[in-house]
């Protein structure tokens, strides 16, 4: 069962039908039936369950109806809201946030990947903690026993605050051995380009059209979460390092952002930046500002980037040239560099590297 709950005249807000269906690619990722979804405009989100009490009393009806065993909230829902949800409906109530961390889970497969997923997971769970768990092994990392004198809760808070910070002490040390490996690369002057973009873009799809890579590809969102490394040589000779990022999504959590902070760096030390953008798809501009939002966290939104308007095989060609000429004029200040490509196709490839060389060469220039 899926729910949408969209405040009426928030701004820049994602359509809630859209929402949704985002929302099914992410619960068909996490291999999850979808049965039914329910949707509600309402002028603020109800402090006690999200949805309204009419709404709520319809949720456990269908629930019923359709024999759910799960009930996901495409908004994010506060313990307390969860708590009052899952006592309702007698059954599991979870958010967008933690099938996302779900799905990341799923799909890290580095040692690094896993302690930044399990980072992510453990500071969502902290403020979520229920006198009702005895134990957190379902998350791992080695959860002791009850201290002497203290309550339960109290004891699992301090046990998943020291935890954390053992994580984060690991992910630092992955920070600094990644930030001495750039250092070296820099040295030995090897230029370096990163690949951006809304998570389902076809990033890996590039990287296997530039570098003959053979990454995992699949119409799934996060099919690739660990980042990959693939050198690149330009028609003139000259050798660069290609790499794959994770995928980014509107309303990142900010634990994410955070926990995968280190693996993001390699942004900032990239010579060029390739925002990949699936230009067919229906809420392509909102797509855009969700990944350039991300790159403002971390600063980047200064740095040389190419913007590759991808996928342009998939729609006929009076409905792209309106899509793309609307996502043009409203991202295109006459500085940005764009390319086409299909890159499931290989329209386009030669054009695209001939670009990442005149781009490159004009940063490293600028650089010295």
């Amino acid at each position: 069962m899926l729910i949408g709950v969209e405040v009426k005249g928030r701004r820049n807000a994602w359509p809630v039908e859209s929402s949704l269906r985002e929302l099914s690619h992410l619960v068909y990722t996490a291999n999850i039936e979808v049965l039914d979804d329910i949707t509600q405009r309402v002028d603020k989100f109800s402090p006690t369950y999200c949805i309204g009490s009419g709404k709520l009393e319809e949720l456990i009806a269908l629930k019923d109806e359709v024999r759910a065993d799960i009930v996901i909230f495409n908004n994010n829902l506060s313990p307390l809201q969860q708590r009052n949800l899952e006592q309702a409906l007698d059954i599991k109530v979870i958010d967008r946030t933690t099938l996302i961390l779900d799905i990341f889970a799923q799909r890290a497969h580095t040692k690094e990947g896993k302690l930044q997923v399990e980072l992510a997971q453990y500071q969502y769970l902290l403020p979520r903690l229920r006198g009702r768990w005895a134990h957190l092994e379902r998350l791992g990392g080695g959860i002791g026993t009850r201290g002497p004198g203290e309550s339960q809760l109290e004891t699992d808070r301090r046990l998943v605050q020291k935890r954390i910070r053992h994580l984060k002490s690991e992910v630092e040390e992955i920070r600094k051995h990644r930030s001495l490996y750039r250092r070296k690369r820099k040295q030995m002057n090897i230029p370096t380009l990163a690949l951006i973009g809304y998570t389902n873009a076809g990033k890996s799809t590039l990287l296997n059209l530039l570098s003959r890579a053979k990454v995992l590809v699949e119409d799934k969102l996060f099919a690739t979460l660990d980042p990959t490394t693939r050198r690149l040589i330009l028609p003139e000779g000259q050798v660069i390092l290609l790499t794959d990022t994770v995928g980014f999504i509107h309303d990142l959590p900010h634990h994410l952002v955070d926990a995968f902070r280190a693996t993001l760096e390699e942004l900032s030390d990239a010579d060029l930046l390739l925002h990949v953008v699936d230009i067919s798809h229906p809420e392509v501009m909102k797509q855009y500002i969700a990944v350039e939002k991300v790159l403002a966290q971390l600063h980047l939104e200064a740095k040389p980037k190419v913007i590759v308007l991808n996928k342009i095989d998939l729609f006929s060609s009076l409905d792209g040239n309106e899509r793309v000429k609307y996502f043009l004029d409203q991202i295109n200040d006459g500085k940005q560099r764009i390319a086409f490509i299909s890159a499931e196709r290989g329209w386009g490839k030669e054009e695209l590297v001939r670009t990442i060389s005149i781009m490159l060469n004009q940063s490293l220039i600028m650089l010295t």
